[in-house]
């Protein structure tokens, strides 16, 4: 992994964790992020949390990542930003579907696969 990627790959990781993962309640199983609580937002919260989650995309266009890695991402982000936007169902949705953390691990396993070449 270069630097560049390397520090890419570290500025979203650190965004994935603030979105899917950041806060963690007693007496509730899982984490969640900013990306849940901001999705409470009727279509606006996920349209928000949609679009800081293209920042994976651009990650995956500067690094020159294959097209099917980009579908993927777009694919992950799509589905939040579309069933997150339902009423109540989507609510419970964004706490739990974790986009962008896919996104983030989609992100290192192939700029990892292609630094092994």
């Amino acid at each position: 992994m270069t630097a560049e990627e390397a520090e890419a790959m570290a500025a979203f990781t650190r965004m994935s964790h603030l979105l899917d993962r950041q806060f963690a309640l007693p007496g509730i199983p899982f984490r969640f992020g900013l990306d849940g609580i901001i999705g409470l937002i009727p279509v606006v919260g996920d349209v928000v949390t949609g679009a800081m989650g293209m920042y994976a995309l651009k990650i995956a266009s500067d690094h020159k990542l294959p097209w099917h890695v980009r579908w993927r991402i777009l694919w992950n982000l799509g589905v939040d930003v579309v069933i997150g936007a339902i009423p109540l169902v989507g609510d419970i949705f964004d706490f739990a579907h974790h986009a962008h953390a896919k996104n983030r691990r989609l992100l290192e396993r192939h700029i990892a696969k292609r630094a092994g070449r």
